[in-house]
């Protein structure tokens, strides 16, 4: 087709119109934010003038509450204003050295350049302005008080290019809990550094699996096939809920023995560990025929499903219950490299569930050490 035709001239032009848009909505977000930091930081300091007294801080919002809405309009309320004058607090050094000696009147006799705020900042930190950051976002995560849980929210949401709402879930169902239970001080400083890095297997997987978006009653009469059917039905957050790298391949795929035919729940590739990935789904609690059967599963696409350039397949089983002595040994130390199992909740769980988790598995690393010997 010429490059000069009507549709790709169409095309073109909806690209600039599309680019432009996004463009504009980041500028407001980022003016927004700006703003209200500003703000927050001249009723702070008015606030200090005032030697911090409860009732003065109370009595000028208020009144700064009335003058606003009445010459300004809606979004200064009160309940407003004090999250306003929370986000200074939270975020002292959003704005870096750029605010230092301003007193403010207006963002356009700012000294900073708002257009070079929007810009990309290679040496961007948690805690520093953001431009794909909105307000939205900052008002969610200024109520994490953890500053590292923070740090890590900050840029998961930059790299996986969350919406506020997606930030809220991941918060509200504590995927850095998740992540951070079981590994050492090392481990949480690089989350809450660099976010969630994927170098090995077992960084993929999370035990709990949360899944409350499914919208399922806990009960005992659900059948792996509802489960599937849910899981599909809401397989981009799904997607989201595993985590990064994962690219949906196929369900229910059959796998033929010599006339016996075995079915694979859900298949899956891993774009950063490069493998295949195999989800079993169990209504119950595991035993160790379901982790056998993943067995026969991975070992069929190690041998006839992967390429040269594959990594070797891993398989994980979804129970709602377990016993990991039963996992540990059916499946033996080479096996758990391969083979996971991860309870999954349909419900959002507790800091006091994720806290009775962190323990069960402090005993099961102790239970593996081996013995002192020295006498």
């Amino acid at each position: 087709m010429n490059d000069n035709h009507p549709d790709l001239l169409y095309q073109r032009i909806r690209d600039i119109l599309n680019a432009a848009q996004i463009g504009v909505s980041r500028t407001v977000n980022t003016t927004q934010v700006v703003s209200y930091w500003l703000i927050g930081r001249e009723i702070v300091e008015q606030e200090q003038q005032g030697q911090q007294r409860a009732e003065y801080g109370e009595n000028l919002l208020k009144d700064l509450s009335r003058r606003l809405t009445k010459d300004v309009g809606k979004g200064f309320s009160y309940a407003n204003l004090k999250f306003i004058r929370q986000f200074y607090f939270a975020y002292p050094q959003l704005l870096g050295d750029q605010d230092k000696g301003y007193a403010v009147s207006s963002l356009s006799d700012a000294p900073f350049n708002l257009s070079k705020i929007l810009q990309s900042n290679p040496n961007w930190q948690p805690g520093q302005l953001h431009p794909n950051l909105s307000w939205t976002h900052y008002r969610r995560l200024m109520r994490v008080d953890n500053l590292d849980a923070r740090s890590f929210y900050e840029i998961e949401a930059l790299k996986n290019n969350w919406s506020a709402r997606e930030l809220e879930r991941q918060i509200s169902s504590l995927l850095f809990e998740r992540l951070a239970k079981s590994t050492d001080k090392a481990g949480l400083m690089q989350l809450a550094t660099e976010g969630q890095i994927i170098q090995t297997p077992s960084d993929v997987f999370k035990d709990p699996v949360v899944i409350e978006f499914l919208g399922l009653p806990e009960s005992p009469r659900i059948v792996e096939s509802d489960l599937e059917t849910a899981l599909i039905s809401n397989l981009q957050t799904f997607l989201l809920e595993l985590g990064k790298g994962f690219a949906f391949v196929s369900r229910q795929e059959r796998i033929s023995l010599e006339g016996d035919h075995f079915y694979i729940d859900l298949v899956f590739y891993h774009t950063i560990l490069k493998c295949y990935i195999l989800i079993d789904l169990k209504v119950g609690k595991l035993n160790h025929g379901d982790l056998g059967q993943l067995q026969l599963y991975v070992n069929y696409y190690d041998l006839e499903r992967c390429a040269p350039d594959d990594n070797p397949t891993l398989g994980l089983i979804l129970c709602s219950d377990k016993n990991d002595a039963v996992v540990k040994y059916t499946l033996g130390p080479n096996q758990q490299t391969k083979i996971f199992a991860s309870r999954y909740q349909l419900h959002l769980p507790t800091e006091a569930e994720l806290q009775a988790e962190l323990h069960r598995e402090m005993a099961q690393l102790q239970d593996r050490q081996p013995p002192n010997l020295e006498v």
